[in-house]
This record gives C-alpha cells, structure tokens and sequence, in this order.
C-alpha cells in the first residue's frame, strides 16, 4: 500500500515449510475442537473456549507465515495472551498460579523480540529473511541470534524457563492437546529454524548444551512422576530439547520433520489421557488406574500406539524422525557430553513409556469401582481416531515429502546398534521401576531429597516462583514494618496528628477558661510593659 509516497509493505512467506506446518495445525486444531465438543459437555462457556481456541490457531498461522518481526510479534503475543487465558480457563487459585508463571515466562521471550526488532531498524527492513545469509557472521547478526534464542528458549520452556510447561496443564485437555503439540511450545522451535542459517559455532554449542540438558532433565523427571498429564508434558518437553539439540549441529530440516511427527502422537498422547482422566473421575494419578485396557480397549490402544511412538518404534510416526536424528547425531561432530546425554536421555524416554504402560494398562484395576470407568463418546473417538491414522502413517508420508532423496548413513556396528540398545535398556529399567512395592523400602523414600530434587525439575518451579517473589515480598514487608508501621509512622503522619491534636486541647483549654485565660494575659503584658519602660 502506497500513501503520499510511503510504502507499506506486508509480506507472506508461503514456501514448502510454512505450507506443510499451517496444514498440521489446521488438521490438528479441527480435530482437537471436534474432540472438545464432547470433552467439555454441559460446560456454560464452551463458545467462548471454541473461540479463545480458534484465535490461538489464528496467532500461529500468524506466526508461520511472516518473514516480518512485526506481524511475528503480534502471533507470538497473541500465543502468549491466549495461552493465559486459557490455562486460567477453570477459575481456581491453582489454575491462577499457573497462568501468572505461563504468561510471565513468555512476557521474557516478547522482550527479547522487542529488541529484535529495535535493532533490525539499523538495516531498514524488519524482513530478517533478507538479511540471513548476508549479515550472518556479523556482530549485529549475533546479538540479533542471541536474542532470537533467548526467545525461543522461553517458549520452548528450555533451561531456565522449564517451569511454565507442566503448570500450563491447569488448562482443560484439549488445549493442552493444541498447546504442546503443535502450537505455542513449537513456535520457539519454529524461529529457531527459521534464524538457524545465521547461528555462530558458540551459539550453536550454547543451544546444544541447553537443550541436553532440558532433555535429560525433563527424562529423569517424568520418571519420578505420578501425575499422567505431568508424565505427557514432561515428554513433550524432552522432545522439544530433541528438536533444538538437532538445530544446534545444523540440521533444521529434520528438526522440522520431527516437529511435524512429534506433533501428531503427543497430540493424540494428550487425547487418551483426558479420556482416561475423564472416565476415572478426573483422577490423574497413575496409582490408582491400571487394567485400563480391559474397561477402555480403543483409548489403551490409541495410547500405546502415541506410546510407542514417542519411544521410536520401528514404523510408526516417530521412528522415521527420532531414529534418523540419532543415526546422523552420532556421524556428527558432537563432544561426548552432548553424545551421552542425548542417548540417556532416549533411554530414559522409553523408560518412563514403558512405566507408565504398565501402571495405566496392565495388571489390576486400582481404583474404589471398575463399574463407572467405560470407553468415551462419540466425537472424542472420532478425533481420535484421525491422530490415530496420522501417527502410524504420518511419519512415512512425511519421509517421502521431505525427504525425496534417501540419505547414506555410514556407522561401525556399535554405533549403529546402540540406538536399539538403548531402547531395550530403557524399557528393562521401566519395567523394574514399575515393580516396585509400595512401602517403607521404597527408593524415592529411602532417598527422599535425591528423588524430590530430580522429581521436582531440579527445583525450578520454586527457583522460577518463590525465588522471584520471596526476596520482593520480604523487602516489602521490611519496609513496610519499619517506615509504615514504625518509625514513620511515629515520626510521620500519626506524629503530625498528635501533635496537632494536643496543640488543639491546648486551644480548647485556652477557649473553655476564657476569663481567668484573659485575666492572666492582662496580667502579663501589664508586667512586660512596665519591665520595658524602666529599662
């Protein structure tokens, strides 16, 4: 648009990339709201949530489509305003707190943008696409990537901003379903790809270091657990440390591919935990469920098949991107660090899968009444039902998409078999958690601050609130008691009023006595005038 000269120019980026990632959130996001239709029955406000729902896809494609920093911070701010309400969707103080931490984290990725874009104003264009290859290398370029990172690493919920994730599932199932598979979660992974041609070597092993070790920890983690949608989080979160641990050795093409599959299994992971937490009473703890498969077949199916998914198995949607990133991972360039603690870090992904099989699915039905547990209605299971059909499909369609030409992957035999070693090691070690007695010689009790620390993030989600609210708070408090309510308060406005207040008894004394006040007075100056006169 042309006004007296000046041009306003609005440009859309619709190349392979944008397409592919705008067709899996529309596919995700329609059968997420076909889901919800059943899944928040009888509630008052489902037109609104559609909505809130409808305006969070709206911000990513928003987001997907821009080559501009302004229209990418206005579908990163509406990500960020929408998230908010909607984890705050049920109103309680919990649901509260959740917010507050989900939307202040994010509020530290918007300000890293804002920056951005003031930089940008030196090269005279906020269309950074233009300017990748040819600034890359230069100290602009750097600062504008550091910056990039720093946001992307806030709404990937990487370390130190993990803590949002697991309290943003305070909002109801489906969106969690929208939320962590394909929308608000992976539009860091997205900028990441997108900048990635201009990323220096130290920034790239900054992003390696970070990202393993959210894996890592969000792996061990999960394995401390007891809380189903905490256990699906936490795997997303171990993902999304995948993808960008495979942005930092420079493959963000299949960091994309693996966010497109990632997104269809967690997707349909989400689904089966609401229909288990919806027929269980809204009881998410996994201690109480077990023998699922018997009252719920089609749900325990659809979540083994998103299980064995996530774990890698031979293919399903999962295998052909997770398997492909460790096999061209170990012909990498990697230090041994980044290489260790990606490989137990899958083992520890199988692990806390094959764990949560067999509390959910097997053995026994552990809670008060089997007779009220049946399998979900209609619309669910249709929304289901099309997750389940793109997670056992999707990851080979996709290859054949993005991945036209096969790749030659040349490994020695230890190397090439120590992917499957690793998932067989980690399912072994899941199963043996699961078995353990519950009772005084139970691990986590025996060493009760090594399993809380590990089980707790690491103690990030108190680090990330009581930490950033505690000293503020004492300080206020402090203060508040010594000048307030103390010294000046003494000294400040209660002084001023008693002070004031006896001068007006004073007054009123000198008013009620008026005779002898005047007689007194007359006296005085009768003394004063005759003490002048003689000297």
């Amino acid at each position: 648009m042309t006004l007296n000269g000046s041009s306003v120019i609005m440009t859309f980026l619709f190349d392979w990339m944008s397409l592919l990632f705008m067709g899996f959130v529309f596919i995700i996001s329609s059968l997420v709201i076909l889901y919800s239709d059943d899944y928040m029955f009888g509630d008052l406000n489902i037109f609104r949530f559609i909505l809130l729902v409808l305006m969070f896809v709206v911000s990513m494609m928003f987001l997907i489509v821009s080559p501009n920093l302004i229209s990418i911070l206005l579908g990163w701010d509406g990500l960020g305003l929408v998230s908010y309400l909607l984890v705050i969707y049920y109103q309680n103080i919990s649901s509260y707190g959740a917010g507050m931490l989900t939307v202040l984290s994010n509020r530290i990725g918007d300000v890293a943008l804002l920056m951005v874009i003031a930089w940008m104003i030196n090269f005279g264009s906020w269309s950074f696409i233009y300017y990748l290859e040819f600034l890359s290398g230069s100290v602009e370029m750097e600062l504008i990537s550091f910056l990039v990172v720093l946001a992307a690493m806030t709404s990937s919920a990487q370390v130190p901003f993990s803590s949002w994730l697991p309290a943003a599932m305070a909002a109801p199932t489906p969106v969690s379903a929208l939320v962590h598979s394909s929308t608000l979660v992976t539009a860091g992974v997205y900028l990441l790809i997108r900048f990635s041609p201009s990323f220096s070597f130290w920034l790239n092993i900054f992003l390696l270091l970070v990202s393993g070790v959210t894996m890592f920890m969000a792996g061990l983690g999960a394995n401390f657990e007891y809380d189903l949608s905490s256990i699906i989080a936490l795997s997303t979160l171990s993902q999304l440390g995948l993808m960008i641990m495979t942005i930092s050795i420079g493959l963000s093409g299949l960091a994309f591919f693996h966010l497109l599959t990632h997104a269809l299994f967690s997707a349909l992971l989400f689904m089966c935990a609401g229909g288990v937490i919806h027929s269980m009473g809204d009881s998410q703890d996994i201690r109480f469920m077990g023998g699922l498969s018997v009252c719920m077949p089609f749900t325990s199916s659809c979540l083994m098949v998103s299980n064995f998914a996530l774990c890698g198995m031979p293919f399903l949607s999962g295998f052909y991107s997770s398997d492909f990133i460790l096999e061209m991972f170990s012909m990498s360039y990697v230090n041994m660090f980044g290489f260790m603690l990606l490989f137990l870090s899958t083992g520890l992904t199988v692990c806390y899968s094959f764990r949560l099989f067999y509390f959910v699915m097997y053995g026994d039905f552990n809670f008060v009444s089997s007779c009220s547990v049946s399998e979900i209605s209609y619309n669910m299971v249709c929304g289901m039902i099309g997750l389940l059909v793109m997670s056992i499909f999707g990851g080979s369609s996709l290859m054949w998409l993005i991945c036209p030409i096969p790749s030659v992957i040349c490994l020695p035999y230890y190397l090439s078999f120590l992917t499957l070693f690793v998932v067989f090691v980690g399912g072994w070690v899941g199963y043996e958690v699961a078995g353990f007695v519950f009772g005084d010689g139970l691990f986590s009790l025996c060493l009760y601050n090594s399993s809380s620390f590990v089980g707790s993030m690491w103690y990030m989600p108190f680090l990330s609130t009581y930490s950033v609210s505690f000293w503020p708070l004492e300080v206020g408090y402090g203060s508040t008691s010594v000048f307030d309510s103390g010294w000046m308060e003494y000294f400040g406005g209660q002084g001023v009023y008693w002070v004031l207040f006896n001068l007006g008894k004073v007054n009123q004394w000198f008013q009620y006595n008026s005779l002898s006040v005047f007689l007194g007075f007359f006296v005085m100056w009768v003394v004063v005038l005759l003490f002048v006169l003689v000297y």
